[in-house]
């Protein structure tokens, strides 16, 4: 049976947000930065990191965990490093005010690295490859979370979801980008199924004794799986070390120890990297990006095939939702979740 969904125009998302948002205590910069964000992937049907995630930030807040009205200071750190202070506020502003930065960089040394530290992060982090192809560059990002994770043939979590995104520049055409977590299944999804009562897939949880579950509160009290088995596990333990201790920042385990039962949006750090083609390339830069679009349509001119075999293009699903979104200026949303948000809305 299809999910039941209900339409909510572009204006009326991004005023419900802020307005929720501003209520609630954040800051205007806040509240701005995280309703673009949500916003934005609600457009794009993402469902487990669009309005929804308004909840959660709203919990930040009225369990006494997040600065709502924190300003992130930049640092220029190195000629190919700038560091980002978040001051425990919502990671979002502090991307904002550090990309310019990082970007100069970037085409300044041909590759350059920013760390956000001291972040409430919640978003994908598609958005913010896809911030960096807008100038041209190529991105990396990737994050950990709390320890809801447990390492390939283990029962116990160590791992957060840890997600990776990458963005490739096209001119004139959507960058190509993925995103996933390193965790079989995102931590949103689950919540989503737990709010609607419905199961998870198989072979992507685990209950408190380690035995596999499709039930989504077995899950919350047991373990996520990574994907892939044992490839997947050691890209997270790769992540855990790249965002976590290599920028001074948070592990997933510290990260729930921090939360301390609150069960919040983690506080943690995040490492972005960023190329430049044309440092790298030169003259020969608009060659070597035609030869990446070739791969790319390549992969495009199968999309059907690859569709018809439960795979998907990255991004494509995105980009068509996006597009037909915006054409009628309208957006699906869960009803539970809508009128949540309007209840906490009315309430404050």
């Amino acid at each position: 049976m299809a999910e039941e969904f209900v339409q909510i125009s572009t204006g009326e998302a991004l005023t419900l947000g802020k307005s929720l948002l501003e209520k609630a205590g954040y800051s205007e910069d806040h509240a701005r930065t995280i309703t673009e964000c949500v916003v934005r992937a609600q457009m794009d049907e993402c469902h487990s990191h669009g309005l929804y995630r308004l909840i959660s930030c709203c919990e930040l807040i009225e369990r006494g965990k997040v600065d709502p009205s924190a300003v992130p200071s930049v640092e220029d750190r190195a000629p190919a490093i700038v560091r980002v202070d978040s001051k425990r506020g919502v990671s979002l502003a502090g991307f904002e005010a550090g990309l310019p930065k990082l970007a100069e960089k970037a085409k300044a040394s041909g590759i350059a690295a920013m760390a956000i530290n001291n972040c409430f992060h919640f978003s994908a982090l598609w958005p913010e490859v896809e911030a960096i192809s807008d100038h041209g560059l190529v991105g990396i990002a990737m994050t950990v979370s709390h320890a809801w994770v447990a390492p390939a043939g283990g029962t116990k979590p160590v791992f957060g979801t840890n997600p990776f995104a990458f963005g490739w520049p096209r001119p004139d055409k959507h960058p190509f980008v993925f995103d996933f977590a390193t965790s079989a299944i995102a931590r949103g999804d689950i919540e989503l199924h737990r709010r609607a009562g419905t199961p998870l897939p198989e072979g992507t949880a685990i209950d408190a004794e380690g035995k596999p579950t499709t039930d989504p509160e077995a899950a919350v009290g047991g373990a996520m799986l990574t994907f892939g088995g044992h490839k997947g596990s050691a890209l997270s333990a790769m992540i855990e070390l790249l965002a976590g201790p290599l920028i001074g920042d948070m592990m997933s385990a510290e990260s729930m120890a921090f939360d301390d039962g609150a069960r919040v949006t983690p506080l943690h750090g995040e490492l972005i990297i960023a190329l430049d083609p044309e440092s790298f390339l030169g003259q020969a830069t608009a060659v070597n990006l035609k030869r990446g679009d070739a791969l790319f349509d390549a992969i495009e001119a199968q999309v059907d095939a690859i569709e018809a075999q439960g795979a998907r293009v990255p991004s494509a699903r995105r980009y068509v939702a996006r597009a037909r979104n915006e054409k009628s200026g309208t957006m699906p949303v869960k009803p539970n979740v809508l009128e949540e948000l309007k209840a906490r809305a009315k309430a404050l």
